[in-house]
């Protein structure tokens, strides 16, 4: 049964990466089909401003998301080389509960935000689109974000060699 929990966590959180990669391309696509409209058509998308600052948005969110359950985020590990295994346990759980605390409290803000364009039915300039489903896209980023940190913070504590880390002491011997 916990393999079978694991390999669905798993899944979950590949999916999740995956989804993540899908913005970065969305993102890249959308500058790239902007200037080569403006340099050699002398036109422009409709909304490529807004569109391009909401897709940057939830970019940054499932951004978080995707870095969040591997731990390879810069950090600066100058306490946690000088401890010992049992104290560099210790630091990663409080860590990630401190993390997990923080985005799940960004989440709750985000979702007043989603709310907010939605009531106020805020739409973007030129086209007159709603701006929601745009903030309701990076919420659920930030949605999976907390989802990936519980697991994080469950195999931290239950299941520790289920962890795929890379620290920068690691890095340097490569």
């Amino acid at each position: 049964m916990a393999a079978r929990s694991a390999s669905y966590m798993d899944r979950a959180i590949n999916t999740i990466e995956w989804l993540a990669a899908i913005f970065v391309g969305i993102v890249a696509l959308n500058i790239f089909v902007a200037v080569v409209l403006r340099k050699f058509f002398d036109t422009s998308i409709p909304d490529a401003y807004d569109f391009g600052r909401m897709l940057l948005g939830i970019l940054i969110f499932w951004g978080i998301a995707a870095t969040s359950y591997r731990g390879g985020h810069i950090t600066v590990d100058l306490v946690w080389t000088a401890a010992g295994p049992r104290m560099k346990r210790v630091i990663d759980v409080f860590a990630t509960l401190v993390l997990l605390f923080v985005v799940a409290v960004q989440t709750a803000m985000l979702f007043d935000k989603v709310r907010g364009t939605y009531v106020d039915n805020v739409l973007t300039y030129d086209m007159n689109i709603p701006t929601w489903p745009f903030y309701a896209v990076a919420w659920a980023g930030d949605v999976c974000a907390v989802l990936l940190i519980a697991i994080r913070t469950y195999r931290l504590i239950f299941h520790p060699e289920q962890l795929e880390e890379v620290h920068a002491e690691q890095k340097a011997d490569e």
